[in-house]
Formats: structure tokens, sequence, C-alpha cells
């Protein structure tokens, strides 16, 4: 067994003993509806883990960048946008009393349907990613805009239900609306899998690809469209996690020495399965429920940004 194939088992190894100690810690009571409820919360964890990895994997070979996260394309935005706006009309108790599955439905055809009309058409018409990304940064400065005005309009009484839906929530998710996830999951995981060959290739940058026979503007037009879709489903099932993606990725790249794919994506998400399940049971069980893991991965992603920022600039 090689030293990489050694750090992606040690990798496999974290994140089982972190399932285990999530659904095996502080068991007492009805032990079948405890173990019930934490094998969804469980599952909820992993099919995010494994959508945001793949998919910070995806943007980051197709970019050549290794400090861009998915956020980049502003769907995040537009989900707290969308958020945000519900409140705004509806009141706390109107946008709480909405079909959580109908909040999904509308969440995942917003941010696959702002993809699909805004950036796949200027990457076919004029083949430019960094005008794609540019759009997409642009985009996300609207949403979050038009975000914080209608905040500031809010009535008080409703924006603590506005800032419970600002950020990931994993304790209040449907069963049914994460079978879907998780196929919908599973499938891009799966495409993402079997493209991992030609994603070595696109990596050299579009020159090297188009030479060995990449067809350049259909692969990361398919490539991108899978990003959006990974993307749209963790973020419309439990809110946006923007900095979750960077994180595991330079960890992955730092354990395994490595940016090939077939290395690179399940150790990527492995990491992230890790970092949720094992952070969700430290705050569950060894800080109390104390904090939220949103925001805490949030906060240690947006310092693993600077840093890796800092580090990019001195090269």
């Amino acid at each position: 067994m090689s030293a990489v194939e050694r750090r992606v088992w040690l990798a496999a190894g974290l994140a089982l003993l972190c399932v285990v100690l999530h659904m095996a810690v502080g068991l007492r009571g009805n032990l079948a509806f405890v173990l019930e409820l934490r094998a969804l919360k469980l599952l909820a964890l992993v099919q995010v883990a494994v959508a945001v990895a793949v998919a910070t994997v995806l943007l980051q070979t197709v970019t050549g960048n290794r400090i861009l996260t998915p956020s980049i394309m502003g769907l995040d935005a537009l989900y707290l946008l969308g958020q945000t706006a519900m409140v705004f009309l509806l009141g706390g108790l109107g946008f709480a009393g909405i079909d959580p599955r109908l909040k999904f439905l509308a969440a995942l055809l917003a941010m696959v349907g702002i993809a699909a009309a805004v950036f796949l058409p200027i990457l076919r018409r004029h083949l430019s990613l960094y005008r794609m990304l540019l759009t997409g940064a642009l985009l996300g400065i609207l949403f979050r805009s038009l975000t914080s005005l209608l905040a500031r309009l809010i009535d008080p009484n409703d924006f603590a239900v506005l800032q419970g839906a600002s950020y990931a929530n994993f304790s209040a998710v449907r069963g049914d609306l994460l079978v879907v996830g998780c196929v919908l999951t599973a499938a891009g995981t799966v495409t993402a899998w079997r493209l991992r060959h030609a994603l070595d290739v696109v990596a050299l940058g579009p020159a090297a690809a188009t030479a060995l026979g990449i067809d350049w503007s259909r692969q990361i037009t398919a490539i991108l469209a899978l990003v959006a879709m990974l993307v749209a489903v963790s973020t419309a099932l439990v809110g946006p996690v923007v900095f979750l993606g960077l994180v595991v990725v330079a960890l992955a790249e730092r354990l395994t020495g490595t940016q090939r794919h077939a290395v690179l994506l399940p150790t990527a998400a492995l990491i992230a399965v890790a970092v949720l399940v094992g952070g969700q049971t430290l705050l569950q069980h060894g800080l109390g429920g104390a904090g939220a893991l949103g925001v805490v991965v949030e906060f240690v992603g947006g310092l693993l940004f600077l840093f890796l920022l800092a580090t990019e600039r001195r090269r």
C-alpha cells in the first residue's frame, strides 16, 4: 500500500470514527427513537458534506484557483434573498407555516434556474469562464445588497425567524426531502467520479486539455452545471455552508500531497464528513449544544480563506 493510499484510508478511518461517536455517545432513553433521529441527522450531514466537497473540487479544477468556493456563483446569496423576501412578505408566522417541501422545491428550482439562465449562455456564447465567474460575483453582491435592504425593513419580531433561516440547520431536515437530496447528490457524485480522469486533463488548462482531445467548452459547461446542481441541493436542504468546501479541499490536498481526482474527490468527501459529523458531535455532546455548527464552520473557513489568500500572494 502506497503512502497516498494510507492517507486516504486514514481519512476514511477518521470519518468512520466520527460517525460511530455521533451514533453512540450519550445514548439513553428510547434507543430506537434516539437512533432514528441521529441516523436522520447523520444522513443530512453526510449528504451536505459530500455535495459541498465534490462541488468545490470541481469548481477549483475548472478555474485553476485553489481559493475559490462555489459561493462565487452567488447561489447561496440567492437562497438568502429568497428566505428574506418570504419573511418580508409573509411575516415570521407566515414563513414558518409554509410547507417545507414547497420551500425546498422553490429554492432548488430558483438556484438551478438562475445558473442555467445566466451562466450557461455566457459559456456557450463567449467561451469565457472568467466572465461567468465575474457575473456570479456581481450577482452575489446584488443579492446580498437586496437581502440587507429587506432585512432592515423586516419587523424586529420576525427578524429572529430570518436569522434562524440564514445559517445551515441540520436538526430540522425532513426525511422525504433528505431522500431527494441524497438521490441527486449520489447521481452528481457518481458523475464526478466517472469524470475523474477527464478532470485531471481539464486541470492542465484549456490549451493543454484541448490538445489532448478534450472539448473544453462542452466539458466545463457540464462540470459547472454539476457544481450548480450539487450546491443548490445542499443549500436548499439545510442552508448555506459557504466555506466548508474550501476547508476540506485544502486539508485533502495537504494530507494526500496530490491533485489527482481519483484521490482528491474521495479524500475531500471523507474529510468533509469527519468535519461536519465530528463537529456536530462535539458541539452537541461536548459543549452542550452551545453554538451552531454552520456558524463555527463559516468562522474557521473564513480564517483559512485569509490564510490561503496570504499564502498565494507570497508565492
